[in-house]
């Protein structure tokens, strides 16, 4: 049975714990591993690690810290089939699905090529007579990234190359349902010169996650979860001092307008509503059809989902299983539950014939229509492939609907309407839009997060955002005298 360690100091480790857990893969429901899960002791040993190679990286020049994004971004691009192959087997997200991760993560580290450029500050000359003032930013030390299992490589890499560019070192506790990712880009990063003790790797639960929060080596902790979880992330890991940054949870609404291109809105309900088995942060679950768009737009997506292909992701199928037994069985309960709240079941996902070993965590794609705001299926994320079509009779209250909600992460409009769309984007209350978009997830250039419960903490990731989370500022006011001046004066410095 392959046993997955940790990867601290440059080596894997199994640690002290002998604590275990299981990796199964998705489409046959079996067990093909065990993962280590690391104790306060692991977990204080890899951030031991990170503090001595911290000292000697952050005086590491930036030429050398560019150099080894470039070697990073070489080995990640040329074995990036072996890193979605990675994926597939313990997440069970079909094959292309995990190559574009994989591509959506390499292009943050191609965004820390430039770190040169992102980390330059600022000089005035002469602020006052022959006074000077600059500003620069500085790493943190040690940082804690904890990503989630729905993206074991894209969220990862969302933080670890900006922060470990900026110059710090990092501890990376990714999920345990699917850790072997993690380890591979840990040694890559390694085989690319990144200095051991860097970029460090600790796979574990909560026992690991709170030894994280309240080490007080780990500086900053960036999380990516559910909004409870992030929500309990940012205030432990506040009261311990630290910076945060926990992406939570999201209820991403698509509404369509009356004038939309019916065809392309229903390409992109179900692209954005089943892509990942709905394991998406920013999956379009809502679909807020004004009307009288409904009675046409449900049809149209309903044939589009009878021709995707559930199955094994390794087969060439559209959509792969659940990521464990127990997600499936409450994904499933949520179709239960909106069917006896009286949604109308359009495509039931309980019933599909997978093209995969019948132990597979399957459920297939399921569409409700005439939603109401007060079902479960739309009040709760249940990440899962369950699309639910709320009908309302004006964009005002399509607008109002999407306000409601406790989350900001995503959301997307489908109209010709300029003017409509330019007001959706300033009067919704999100983070991230998506104009005939249905995922607008930012390039690596700008920065990713949403608002309300959906974001703990102020600053986003990668872009801007993630140069000033793993950095402080600075400001130097520098003087160097003229021999011809001197003195005492023991009046209060004012500008001249």
């Amino acid at each position: 049975m392959n046993l997955v360690g940790h990867y601290v100091d440059g080596k894997r480790t199994t640690g002290e714990s002998e604590r275990r857990g299981d990796v199964f893969d998705p489409a046959t429901g079996r067990r093909t591993g065990q993962v280590a899960l690391a104790c306060a002791a692991d977990v204080a040993g890899a951030v031991e690690a990170a503090e001595r190679a911290a000292r000697d990286w952050r005086d590491a020049s930036l030429a050398r810290r560019t150099a080894v994004m470039f070697a990073v971004r070489e080995l990640v691009h040329a074995r990036r089939d072996r890193l979605a192959e990675a994926i597939t087997a313990e997440h069970g997200k079909v094959l292309a699905d995990a190559a574009g991760e994989v591509q959506r993560g390499l292009e943050v580290i191609e965004y820390a090529c430039g770190i040169a450029s992102a980390l330059r500050g600022g000089f005035s000359e002469n602020v006052s007579t022959e006074v000077d003032s600059y500003s620069l930013r500085q790493p943190l030390g040690v940082v804690a990234v904890i990503s989630p299992f729905n993206f074991p490589v894209m969220v990862p890499l969302w933080f670890v190359p900006v922060a470990i560019a900026c110059g710090n070192a990092v501890v990376l506790k990714p999920s345990e349902k699917d850790p072997s990712a993690a380890l591979l880009l840990a040694e890559w990063f390694t085989e690319a010169g990144l200095p051991d003790g860097v970029l460090n790797v600790v796979n574990g639960d909560k026992e690991a996650v709170d030894a994280l929060l309240d080490h007080p080596g780990v500086k900053a902790v960036s999380f990516v979860g559910s909004t409870p979880v992030a929500r309990y992330v940012h205030q432990r890991g506040a009261l311990a001092g630290k910076r945060v940054q926990a992406l939570g949870g999201a209820k991403n609404h698509m509404v369509v307008l009356p004038d939309a291109d019916l065809d392309l809105a229903a390409d992109a309900a179900v692209n954005a509503g089943f892509g990942s088995a709905g394991e998406r942060c920013m999956a379009i679950s809502a679909l807020v059809a004004v009307e009288p768009v409904a009675d046409a737009l449900v049809p149209r997506i309903a044939e589009r989902m009878a021709r995707l292909r559930t199955g094994d992701g390794r087969r060439g199928c559209d959509m792969g299983p659940l990521v464990t037994a127990a997600h499936a069985r409450r994904v499933r309960s949520y179709v239960e539950s909106g069917v006896s709240a009286g949604a109308v079941p359009v495509v039931d996902g309980r019933t599909v014939t997978p093209d995969g070993e019948p132990g597979g965590f399957w459920l297939g794609p399921t569409l409700f229509d005439h939603v109401r705001p007060e079902m479960s299926i739309y009040t709760d994320e249940i990440f899962g492939p369950v699309l639910s079509v709320l009908r309302v009779d004006s964009y005002d209250e399509a607008v109002e609907l999407v306000n409601a909600s406790p989350y900001g992460n995503g959301t997307a409009i489908f109209t010709n309407d300029g003017g409509a769309a330019r007001r959706y984007q300033y009067e919704v209350e999100v983070g991230m839009v998506g104009v005939n978009v249905p995922i607008p997830v930012p390039m690596a250039y700008y920065s990713f997060g949403g608002w309300k419960a959906s974001l703990f903490g102020d600053l986003h990731a990668h872009g801007a955002d993630g140069i000033a989370f793993f950095t402080r500022g600075k400001v130097v006011t520098s003087r160097w005298l003229d021999p011809r001046h001197g003195g005492v004066n023991l009046g209060f410095p004012t500008q001249t």
